[in-house]
């Protein structure tokens, strides 16, 4: 039996994929009947969550939505500090790494500082500021036309920039996470340069708070199966988790209260 909360945050899960769902669509999907459903609904639209519709409900973001850079680097703030923490932890001295623009990986460059022997590939104008006066990391900015949604530079120069080298380790964001869709962003230009640092990694590193579970964005990026390690935080349901690592890929869980 899925409990009350529980099935309010997987209906917001479903909408969110499916962008619109009908009241008796979400009865037969959640074994519940429609009045519960409706009364679910109004919730969730009180809590900004959704919206309702005649007869159903509609995702309040779109598959090309895409908040600011500072409004993300808010959410689920503790969750993405301990990623990063992880992440940092499998770095070693000497490696060349390439860091995805992204609020995750923002908190991960600010472990980097800990190192004395790096070298940092990067498209993101906000982290090379973060770094440039750091002794112990050679810096290597991509070029490219900047998205202002996230501050990294994209497009052709940067997977020319790309494509030019080879890291040992890329930590990669995503917008989306999704079983069968893979790893999903709002933008197609971004999407293109993302698949590029993936192909020019050894071992390519995701980096995603629990809440990118199940969403679906417009562009893909990559399959599951082409991600060697992710770290998540353990508001990731155990079912999730477990279909995470029936890819192929090795799932890291950080418990961000416990720390």
């Amino acid at each position: 039996m899925i409990y009350g909360e529980e099935r309010k945050a997987k209906i917001v899960e479903y909408v969110t994929k499916q962008t619109r769902a009908s009241v008796q669509e979400l009865s037969l999907a959640f074994h519940v009947s429609e009045s519960t459903i409706r009364r679910d609904l109004k919730e969730l639209e009180e809590a900004k969550l959704l919206r309702r519709t005649h007869g159903g409900a509609v995702s309040l973001q779109s598959v090309t939505f895409e908040p600011t850079f500072g409004e993300k680097e808010e959410a689920y703030r503790r969750e993405k500090e301990a990623i990063a923490r992880k992440a940092a932890s499998f770095i070693e001295e000497g490696d060349t790494i390439l860091l995805d623009s992204g609020t995750t990986t923002m908190f991960l460059v600010k472990e980097l500082k800990a190192f004395s022997r790096l070298t940092v590939v990067t498209n993101s104008l906000i982290f090379a500021h973060e770094l440039q006066h750091h002794p112990g990391i050679d810096l290597i900015l991509t070029g490219g036309t900047l998205r202002k949604e996230t501050l990294a530079l994209v497009g052709p120069i940067a997977d020319q920039s790309f494509a030019m080298v080879r890291v040992d380790k890329a930590f990669i964001a995503t917008n989306g996470l999704d079983l069968t869709d893979g790893l999903t962003t709002p933008n197609l230009v971004e999407a293109k340069t993302k698949k590029q640092m993936i192909r020019i990694a050894k071992e390519v590193i995701l980096l995603t708070d629990h809440s990118k579970l199940g969403k679906v964005a417009f562009a893909k990026v990559a399959d599951l199966e082409e991600i060697d390690k992710c770290i998540i935080d353990d508001g990731a349901p155990l079912s999730a988790i477990e279909e995470l690592e029936k890819t192929g890929m090795d799932v890291f869980v950080v418990h961000p209260r416990e720390e």
